[in-house]
């Protein structure tokens, strides 16, 4: 695997804690405040080679060594999204409502449960948030893409060259 540099690896190392890199960016490179500026630089950061194989490698170490991995965590997460309101309650013939035992619910419906409590009115079985859980698999699947607008004036130096010109400078560049 090819070296990082001292900052690419801070940027990795930080990106890692909770996935934001902008965040991370500017752990990285304190000198940049500007969140814009972060989350663009950190963008073309994430697309370099180096730092994507890193990144990844330490993804693998991390799964290895929890012994958590995204398949556990969507499974969790499913359990939660597409449990109901059916799966611990039933009304009975005479219009009551029965509580499932814990004991008769499949592993699956438990992790949707977030508490059980006594209240004075009777048992109130709280669940995780569904929706969240929804969302988190949405996010995962890749069916909300977020989107960005920029605006702004970009002050183009090159703007007018020809193409020969542009290929001078660029040659000109590479020494």
């Amino acid at each position: 695997m090819n070296k990082l540099t001292p900052k690419q690896k801070i940027f990795c190392d930080e990106y890692l804690i909770d996935l934001n890199a902008t965040r991370a960016y500017k752990k990285a490179y304190p000198n940049v405040k500007n969140d814009e500026t972060a989350n663009a630089a950190a963008s073309r950061m994430l697309r370099n080679v180096k730092v994507k194989e890193y990144i990844d490698k330490r993804i693998k170490d991390r799964e290895k060594r929890t012994e958590i991995t995204q398949d556990m965590v969507l499974k969790e997460l499913a359990a939660i999204a597409f449990s109901n309101g059916a799966d611990f309650a039933k009304v009975t013939d005479d219009n009551m409502v029965r509580i499932v035992p814990t004991d008769e619910l499949p592993e699956d419906k438990k992790k949707a449960i977030s508490a059980i409590k006594e209240t004075k009115f009777g048992i109130n079985i709280e669940t995780c948030d569904k929706v969240k859980a929804l969302e988190l698999i949405g996010k995962h699947l890749g069916m909300f893409k977020d989107k960005v607008e920029l605006s702004g004036n970009v002050n183009n130096p090159y703007e007018g060259l020809t193409t020969e010109q542009l290929l001078k400078i660029a040659g000109a560049d590479d020494g």
